[in-house]
């Protein structure tokens, strides 16, 4: 689900350029275009088929030998990056994993006491994605259960960043079962607030906690974690609301979001699945998902864009993690609810 730091993308999103982008059309023309059921349908097929191969032969994607879970080659996780938002997407999308796919996970990972928040909070998600109860986790060669929860809530937030801070927030409410121990360092109301006083004067979040430095992933991510954690703290709730209203400015006329890098917007798949999970909190902004454009000269919502980038082999566009990829892709269609808006989200499972 997510990543600890950004250097030139956000938490929990891998660079993925767009090649071509689509030419912008007057508003006035009914020329938004919209991801209608079957055009939903068929680009989630062929993204959860080839999913599907990656979680049979563990390899993240067909060009690629590296491994999806392994201690060899994640020593310090025992899995890829995106992981659990792969794990998770693939449940959403009604997957059936099998016990030696459940083992491989389990006999991965790598979590301890000693693991950061983020690498908690992964193992957290992904761990529920396969139906495991991260509260009473024996890790590989453990012997004794380790309760994930717990050990997160101990772990200082004051020094992390917004997406360090978010992911733990994230993976905290993830659950209504999970309790917070009588010796937390931080509870889901005083981490919400910690995050909203993280704002930026453009009402964005940035992973280094600089204006010039916002971005619509790391404002999505920020935003969704203050809707997990259910805050009635009006600074919280008005923060919500304002990073919301950011990612409406920072949508791009062809429906996608993305960052600036050296001058140049770089829309991608991430960065929109990002977005529609944060849009999706709302039902107000629910309707900007695949309904109606955001800003005038819009020519397709950010549902569509972001399954155009899902190609007929079932690989997303340039995209050079396609376990971070197809997760992130397939948690934000879940997210679409096929249109109707839920207040369930889609990182809660009780």
């Amino acid at each position: 689900m997510f990543k600890t730091n950004k250097v030139i993308v956000a938490s929990m999103t891998a660079v993925m350029m767009l090649g071509a982008v689509v030419p912008v059309a007057d508003a006035s023309a009914a020329s938004l275009k919209t991801a209608g059921k079957s055009y939903r349908t068929s680009h989630l097929k062929k993204a959860n088929t080839y999913a599907k191969k990656m979680m049979k032969a563990n390899k993240d994607g067909l060009n690629s030998q590296a491994k999806i879970f392994s201690k060899s080659a994640y020593p310090t996780t025992g899995a890829a990056a995106g992981y659990s938002d792969f794990l998770l997407g693939l449940k959403k999308q009604g997957y059936k994993f099998t016990k030696s796919q459940k083992t491989l996970v389990k006999k991965n990972l790598v979590v301890s006491k000693k693991s950061d928040p983020a690498v908690l909070a992964n193992a957290i998600i992904g761990l529920q994605a396969i139906g495991v109860n991260p509260t009473k986790y024996k890790p590989a060669g453990a012997k004794k259960n380790l309760n994930l929860v717990s050990t997160l809530y101990k772990k200082s937030m004051n020094k992390q960043t917004v997406n360090v801070q978010s992911t733990a927030l994230i993976a905290v409410s993830s659950n209504k079962t999970f309790k917070k121990p009588s010796k937390a360092a931080f509870s889901k109301a005083s981490l919400s607030l910690k995050i909203a006083k993280n704002q930026q004067s453009n009402h964005g979040w940035a992973y280094n906690n600089t204006v010039a430095s916002v971005d619509s992933d790391t404002t999505a991510v920020a935003v969704n974690a203050l809707a997990m954690g259910k805050s009635k703290n009006k600074k919280v709730t008005a923060a919500a609301k304002a990073g919301r209203s950011y990612l409406k400015k920072a949508v791009y006329k062809n429906g996608a979001f993305g960052y600036v890098y050296n001058g140049k917007t770089n829309p991608n798949a991430n960065s929109t699945a990002e977005a529609i999970l944060g849009l999706a909190t709302n039902k107000t902004a629910f309707n900007f998902l695949n309904k109606k454009a955001i800003k005038k000269g819009q020519t397709a919502t950010p549902l569509r864009t972001m399954l155009s980038y899902v190609k007929s082999d079932g690989t997303v566009k340039d995209a050079y993690s396609m376990t971070l990829a197809y997760g992130q892709v397939s948690l934000a269609a879940s997210a679409y609810h096929n249109g109707k808006y839920s207040s369930k989200l889609v990182y809660t499972f009780k």
